[in-house]
């Protein structure tokens, strides 16, 4: 017995406690309830009684030993890992990791500056539901009922359940192909003076290409009033171009047909690319469309309880994404929608 307590305690005091594995192992094999120790315990009973006290002291000689060891190696190991660094192996001396920000869309920079502009001669702005009913997108806007915009072609429809207990059908929804939807919220909802305008996404159901997206923005501007005139409009529109483009910029009015403005006009600027002396983008011609405008149709007026014999106006819209691409002169409307930060970084810093 006594030569098994020598050979543990040689064992205790040469065991390896460098890492928490071993000092657990160590617990294990010797502290334990389970361990060397306890079974010497045991074994102490069938020791002969003359020498039973002495074995007994050694065991508790040998117990403290491993407890004593045991214990201050632990507190050694706990006191190291509050005191050691987060990261023992970070390089303070390295330069910081920069972060990358976040960049304006450009089309969101063109339409803020479109708001801005128009905010400095007295326009709000108005917003409305993209899901539409027929009556605000087309009716209400003089579109007769054989018209081509109706064609399931250009526009994309929502169907609708039929309306328990009601006998009519349920009306049609759509997803709206223009922002003069809000105009006749707009029209129904205000009094005049209404000075609005109209920022927002539509939709038509077109394919996708280089000049052309199923899912696109427009901006329109409404003015209804005493006396408006076509003057007004022209004179509205040349400060718009001159603000967004720049004083040299040229402006001209094509006559055309909208169902919604009596009289219409396409708006034309210089080509910014050639500067009017053609290419490619103009075709030659050193114009380039811009948006459609008119004065409002009085048929327009009375359908949301204006009277068309006291008031009149002007409105006019554009698609923001084309004056993107002429003001940044991008070539592929794709870019816009694709989310390449290679194209988005090139408009970092711009107001």
């Amino acid at each position: 017995m006594q030569e098994t307590i020598a050979r543990v305690r040689l064992e205790i005091e040469a065991y390896d406690l460098t890492t928490a594995e071993q000092l657990d192992q160590f617990r294990i094999a010797y502290t334990g309830r389970k361990g060397q120790l306890a079974d010497l315990f045991d074994q102490l009973k069938t020791v002969d009684p003359p020498d039973r006290r002495a074995v007994g002291q050694e065991l508790n000689q040998l117990k403290q030993l491993a407890v004593a060891r045991f214990e201050e190696r632990q507190q050694q190991l706990e006191s190291a890992t509050v005191n050691a660094p987060a990261n023992p192996t970070f390089d303070y001396t390295l330069p910081a990791v920069p972060q990358a920000l976040g960049t304006r869309h450009p089309l969101s920079l063109v339409r803020e500056e479109i708001v801005r502009i128009l905010a400095r001669i007295g326009f709000n702005v108005a917003e409305g539901p993209e899901i539409e009913d027929d009556w605000h997108n087309f009716t209400a806007l003089n579109f007769p009922e054989n018209h081509p915009a109706r064609d399931m072609q250009d526009t994309f429809f929502v169907k609708s359940a039929p309306i328990p207990g009601e006998q009519a059908p349920a009306p049609s929804y759509l997803l709206r192909t223009h922002t003069s939807p809000v105009q006749v919220r707009v029209m129904k909802s205000q009094k005049p003076p209404i000075r609005s305008i109209m920022p927002g996404r539509v939709y038509r159901n077109e394919a996708i290409s280089a000049r052309a997206h199923m899912m696109f923005h427009q901006v329109e501007a409404l003015f209804i009033d005493e006396n408006v005139s076509f003057a007004d409009l022209k004179q509205t529109v040349y400060y718009f171009v001159q603000e967004l483009f720049g004083a040299d910029v040229q402006v001209r009015f094509r006559p055309s047909f909208f169902p919604f403005t009596e009289p219409s006009a396409e708006i034309d600027i210089t080509c910014l690319i050639c500067k009017g002396q053609g290419c490619n983008i103009c075709k030659g011609t050193g114009w380039v469309e811009i948006g459609g405008s008119g004065m409002v149709d009085p048929a327009v007026l009375e359908q949301s309880g204006i009277d068309p014999e006291r008031y009149s106006g002007y409105a006019w819209g554009m698609g923001i994404e084309r004056i993107t691409m002429l003001k940044y002169q991008v070539k592929d409307l794709r870019l816009f929608t694709e989310n390449d930060l290679r194209f988005l970084r090139q408009f970092e810093g711009l107001q």
